[in-house]
């Protein structure tokens, strides 16, 4: 049986049909078509599939998108803004903070997040705001850099009360 579902999707009112107890991450690939949150583990460990729901880090493959009615989803599609990209996304490039790339939308997410919480993060918030997101090729450094970057702080300044 199907279910509908009806949410704000990167800014835009979005409505679709899903088998009932499908993924949110189906949900945006199948249905609604962005293809920026990637399908690894489907068992909520490899933080590749990370949207913003409300606000809040969500392992897209394991929230039920019928649980997600109603809400705004985020995702890294629409970070971006008149082909400009977010200055955390910005920052990921001009370090060089992506490999392979896989895990570069769940991470972007993450730090999106911990980014509006807390604009001035220090190197500390950044490693817990990441840790549920796994990188096979950087060794994280970058990443953290990157966001530290997009903070307008640098990994020299992150000793200070953050």
């Amino acid at each position: 049986m199907k279910s509908p579902v009806q949410l704000q999707h990167n800014g835009r009112e979005a409505a679709g049909f899903v088998e009932s107890g499908a993924t949110l991450l189906r949900f945006l690939r199948e249905v609604l078509g962005d293809l920026t949150p990637k399908a690894g583990c489907h068992q909520g460990t490899c933080g590749t599939c990370t949207v913003l729901v409300d606000g809040v880090p969500r392992l897209s493959c394991i929230t039920l998108a019928e649980d997600c009615g109603g809400s705004i989803v985020e995702t890294v599609a629409g970070l971006s803004r008149d082909g400009t990209l977010d200055p955390l996304q910005q920052s990921i490039l001009d370090g060089f903070a992506a490999q392979c790339g896989f895990c570069t939308p769940g991470m972007i997410m993450a730090a999106k997040a911990l980014l509006r919480e807390k604009p001035q993060p220090n190197r500390d918030d950044i490693i817990e705001a990441l840790s549920g997101n796994i990188c096979r090729c950087t060794g994280y450094e970058p990443i953290i850099a990157a966001v530290l970057a997009a903070s307008g702080r640098t990994q020299t300044n992150t000793a200070e009360a953050g």
